[in-house]
Formats: structure tokens, C-alpha cells, sequence
């Protein structure tokens, strides 16, 4: 998919308004936490409840207490008002408390089930998906729903029953008054939806490049060497100053926006306060508004228009929320392609016979990796795969653990098909050392162990007396503990091969794959190698991938693959002998006098 049309798709969805389908996926987030949510909704009516008594308690003040010069009676109102804003900020502060510790747990609880959900799909996902989309989705789309999920619907909730009771006290002052402070409505409404339009628009912007400055830093730092082998740091920061002049502009615009929309606001409310004291003014000349009314209605007014303010922003965080929602569904209704058997076979002791049955693949459809593929691995063998680059030899591999499922054809192991295996099982039978080795950020040892609380220290050290790390290892203080940086860049890339041979060996598979193991060595280090690989291939089936041939002559067979089909299968010395692509490739890497005769 092209960066136009991913940067499309991020407009559609952030173009789209509140669906209610989402919104109801969204609220069931809420399921756990129902009880707690039901105190937070009460806090937040009593909350505004509150509020809103305040300036229902003026007209008694003045005209019942005092207008009759009722001092007890003033002083009593008086420590009502008190108390209910000392309420009040009790309650505030517990749904504040609440709410936030609410939206911490979905938050939490999403976040796990997002990763769990990403870990549980199969490789034909990532290889269609970048990483940094993916990332993105665990980090900055589940931070945009936090503030709906802590507090912005309760508040907005808040928001709309304050605004009930503002109206209802307001009608039972005086129905009339009412209206009049209420007629500057379709203006502000108006004013709103301009105001949100304008928004969503600079946002949904706003959007799309954070996600091309994030695209664009990570692939500039992954690839940093070749920015700087080949001198292109000016070009660089040219490229990125361009977007990011760009976001910023947006965010002016946003911001502009923003600047205009709240004096707008605050100059409706100020006109409706004007138009109460001018017509409730008139009233109160002709007696027929006490002033207690009035000042209650100026109070009410400033009050009314808060919320609507809030809730207008409270929207478009609703919307933006509902953006990343779409991505984190679109994200769980992907569903794994490689699925478990419903009843899978128990095998206890595997013993490692593999038999490939007309196998065909194709990653894209119409496009076979894999034609009609036999070929049979006793227990104990070591079988080597060769052949030129796209041949099809790591997608053996990549079928055999079950990362893809096969088109056609029958991949069994003990004469049973790994589709009958349940995918945690076959593969924990299965150790694979790979040409590009990946380390985590930890220590030597949990890169050995893999965080494996069964596999023990002395397997650790067994494993490495075995792959020649020892001399290694302590030459450092730490010994096994030694810090390992992200990707182990502090280690060499022999070092780091050595590790995942230790790692393969403390793991102690049935069946052992060596991809391309050896292909990345200096000469020195292929001897520390080799050695390891005798200790690796012990008892146990092995299937070693490989362009060097002096790395495969003793393996009790070698298969050579061309187009996606076996053209030859027998040992180094018969394949020789055949004169075939083998022989060609031999002597591509030796000279002809090397050569048996």
C-alpha cells in the first residue's frame, strides 16, 4: 500500500463523523468497570445539581431575606452556598480521582489486549503492515482515548445534566426571562458547528502528518548509516523542515481556530446577559421581576454557556477518538489466516521425521514460491538446502514451523500433519538460528533463555562451553548479566551469532534449522562456527541453509533448489559426479584444479 494511499485512508476515517456502531464497540470497554462508572455518573449529577442550586438560592437571599431585613435568615442561605461549594469539591474531587483511575484501567486492559492480539496473528499480517503503523497503534491510538475513557463522556454527561438543571430552575423563575436569555441560541449553535467543521478539518491535517513525521524519523534513523555513508544530511533535514513547517501550520490554524471560538462564546453570553438586564430590567422598573430573579438569571447565563463551550470541545475529542478507534477495530477483526486445530494431536517425544508431500505455496496468489515439493528428513539426518537467491529455501523453512499455511500438498512430522499440531507445540520442538540474529534489550543470559524460568543457569553455561562463548563472556565482569543494548549493536555480528547458538542449544529442539548461519562470518570467527554447529547438529534432526558448500559437505544429503523445485538431491560427492547446477555452484566458489576428478 502506498504512503497516498494510507495518508487517503487516515482522511476517510478522520473525515467521518461520530459513528454510533463504534461508539457502542467503544462503551463496551466499559463492561468491567460498570459499578464504578454508575458512582462517577452520580457524583457528576450531584456535582452539577449543585452548581446549579447556587444561583436558585440568590432570589431567596435578596428578596425573601433580604429585602425583609431577615438576618438570621441571609446568614442562613449564606452557609448553604458555603456548603454546597465545600460539597461540591469534595464530590469534584472524587469523580476527578475516579474517572481518571477508570480511564488508567481500560486504557491498561486495551493496551494488553491490542499486543496479545498483534502477537496472535501470523507473519502474512506484518508482511502487508509496517511496523510503525502497528506501533503506533499500541501507543498513540490508545493514548487518544484516554481522555474519553477517564473523563470526557462522564464530563461531557456532566455537562448536559448541568445544562438541564440550569434550564430547569431557569423556567421556574420565569418562563419569559427564559426565552429572552435563550435567543441568542441559534447564533451560538451557528457559531458551534462552524467552529467544529473548521476544527475536525485542521485536525484531521493535523493527523496525517504527525503520522508522516513519525514514518519519516523512523526510517531515516533505521537507515542513519546510509544517511551518513552517503552525505545526506542536509537533504535530510531539508525534507523533514518541509513537514514539519507544514504540521506546524496546522497547528497555528488549529489554534487560530480556538482563539476565535471562545471570545465568540463569551461575547454571545455577554449579549444575552445584556438582553436579560435590558428586558429584565424593564420587568423590574414594572414590578413584575423582583431583582433576586434578575441577578439570578445574569448568574445562570454565565454558567449556561460554559457548558455548551465544553461540550463543543468535548465533540472533537469524541471524534478524534472515534479515528483511532476505527484503526485499533480494523486492527481486532484481523484474524489469523494459520489457525490451531480444534482437537490437536499430544505427541510427547518427538522424533523428528520430516516429509514434505507435493508441497505448493505462493505467498501472492497466482505467484508460486513452491511447485510440487517432496523430500524426506529421517530422524537424526542432516540435510543441507541450496541454491540461488528466491529459490525457495527460507520458505521451506517458513512452512515446516508453520508461520504460512500451504496451497497444496502435506508437510508431516513423525508421519503426522503439522496441521494437527498445535502451533505453540511444533514450535517449541523446532529451534531456528537465523543470518540477521536478533537481540532483545536485557542481559546475555534472558537472550539465551528467552526469560525461560526452566532453562537454568548451568544449561546456560553448557550452552556456552559448547558454542565457544566462554572466553567471551568472562572477559567481562558481568559474566552472563552483561547488559545487551537494543538489537545488540554493542556486539559483533559473530558475537551475536554465537548467542543465538547458545540460545538454540539451551532450548534443546528435536529438530534444528541453521538459515544462512554462517553466510555474514569473518574466517576466524567461522571456526568458533563450525565447531558450534558440530555441538548444535548432535542427535537431532538438522536442516542447514547455506551458500558457503564447504559448510554442507559432510550433511548426509543435500537438496538444490532452482524456481521453486527440487532439481537434485544425493550427497556432496554424487552431486558432483552429476555435473548438474551443484557442480556449477561448487565452482563458482573454487577453482576447477580444487575440483575431484
Amino acid at each position: 500500500m502506498s504512503e497516498q494511499t494510507i495518508n487517503k485512508s487516515e482522511e476517510d476515517l478522520l473525515s467521518k463523523e461520530i459513528d454510533p456502531k463504534i461508539l457502542r464497540r467503544l462503551l463496551g470497554f466499559f463492561k468491567p468497570y460498570r459499578k464504578f462508572i454508575f458512582f462517577a455518573t452520580l457524583m457528576t449529577i450531584s456535582v452539577s445539581a449543585l452548581a446549579a442550586l447556587r444561583p436558585r438560592l440568590t432570589p431567596i437571599a435578596i428578596d425573601d431575606k433580604i429585602m425583609n431585613k431577615d438576618l438570621p435568615g441571609l446568614q442562613f442561605i449564606i452557609l448553604i452556598m458555603v456548603g454546597t461549594l465545600v460539597v461540591q469539591g469534595f464530590i469534584q474531587y472524587g469523580m476527578t480521582y475516579l474517572t481518571s483511575w477508570i480511564g488508567q484501567k481500560i486504557i491498561y486492559d486495551l493496551r494488553k489486549k491490542i499486543y496479545s492480539h498483534i502477537l496472535s496473528l501470523d507473519l502474512k499480517f506484518f508482511d502487508r503492515n509496517p511496523i510503525g503503523r502497528i506501533v503506533t497503534r499500541v501507543t498513540g491510538d490508545v493514548e487518544v482515548l484516554f481522555e474519553v475513557f477517564s473523563s470526557g463522556l462522564v464530563t461531557a454527561f456532566g455537562d448536559i445534566i448541568l445544562i438541564a438543571w440550569i434550564l430547569y430552575f431557569m423556567f421556574s423563575l420565569d418562563f419569559t426571562l427564559t426565552l429572552v436569555t435563550l435567543s441568542v441560541l441559534p447564533i451560538l449553535i451557528y457559531a458551534t458547528s462552524v467552529f467544529r467543521k473548521k476544527v475536525r478539518e485542521s485536525y484531521r491535517r493535523i493527523r496525517i502528518l504527525i503520522a508522516k513525521l513519525n514514518s519519516f524519523i523512523q526510517e531515516h534513523i533505521s537507515g542513519i548509516s546510509i544517511v551518513q555513508y552517503f552525505v545526506k544530511e542536509k537533504k535530510t533535514i531539508s525534507e523533514f523542515e518541509e513537514i514539519n513547517r507544514e504540521h506546524t501550520e496546522q497547528n497555528k490554524k488549529s489554534i487560530f481556530y480556538y482563539a476565535v471560538f471562545f471570545p465568540v462564546v463569551e461575547l454571545i453570553s455577554a449579549v444575552s446577559a445584556g438582553l436579560i438586564i435590558w428586558y429584565g430590567g424593564g420587568q423590574v422598573i414594572q414590578e413584575a421581576v423582583s431583582v433576586g430573579i434578575l441577578i439570578s438569571f445574569i448568574q445562570f447565563t454565565e454558567m449556561f454557556f460554559r457548558p455548551i463551550r465544553d461540550l463543543s470541545e468535548k465533540y472533537n475529542i469524541l471524534q478524534t477518538a472515534m479515528a483511532s478507534s476505527e484503526r485499533i477495530f480494523a486492527l481486532f477483526d484481523e484474524k489469523p489466516t494459520v489457525k490451531n486445530p480444534q482437537d490437536p494431536v499430544q505427541v510427547k517425544d518427538l522424533k523428528g521425521n520430516i516429509e514434505f508431500r507435493n508441497v505448493s505455496f505462493a505467498y501472492n496468489e497466482g505467484d508460486n514460491v513452491l511447485n510440487n515439493v517432496s523430500f524426506k528428513i529421517n530422524e537424526g539426518e542432516k540435510v543441507a538446502i541450496v541454491g540461488a537467491t528466491g529459490a525457495g529455501k527460507s520458505t521451506i523453512i517458513n512452512l515446516l514451523t508453520r508461520f504460512y499455511d500451504i496451497n497444496g500438498g502435506q508437510i508431516l512430522i513423525d508421519g503426522i500433519d503439522i496441521k494437527k499440531f498445535e502451533q505453540h507445540e511444533l514450535r517449541k520442538n523446532i529451534a531456528v538460528v537465523l543470518q540477521d540474529v536478533f537481540l532483545f534489550s536485557g542481559d546475555i543470559k534472558s537472550n539465551i533463555t528467552l526469560n525461560r524460568k526452566d532453562i537454568s543457569d548451568e544449561t546456560v553455561y553448557k550452552a556456552i562451553d559448547n558454542t565457544g562463548l566462554r572466553s567471551f563472556i568472562e572477559s567481562y565482569p558481568e559474566k552472563i548479566y552483561r547488559q545487551v543494548t537494543e538489537r545488540g549493536s554493542s556486539y559483533s555480528v559473530g558475537q551475536k551469532q554465537l548467542i543465538s547458538f547458545a540460545r538454540a542449544l539451551a532450548y534443546d529442539p528435536k529438530i534444528l534449522i541453521l538459515d544462512e548461519a554462517t553466510s555474514s562470518i569473518d574466517t576466524n570467527t567461522e571456526i568458533l562456527i563450525q565447531n558450534a554447529i558440530k555441538k548444535l547438529i548432535e542427535e537431532r534432526t538438522s536442516i542447514i541453509i547455506a551458500h558457503r558448500l564447504s559448510t554442507i559437505q559432510n550433511c548426509d544429503k543435500i537438496i538444490v533448489m532452482n524456481k521453486g523445485k527440487i532439481i537434485e538431491m544425493g550427497t556432496h560427492q554424487e552431486l558432483l559426479e552429476k555435473g548438474g547446477l551443484y557442480f556449477k555452484l561448487y565452482q563458482l566458489q573454487y577453482n576447477e584444479k580444487e575440483i575431484p576428478g
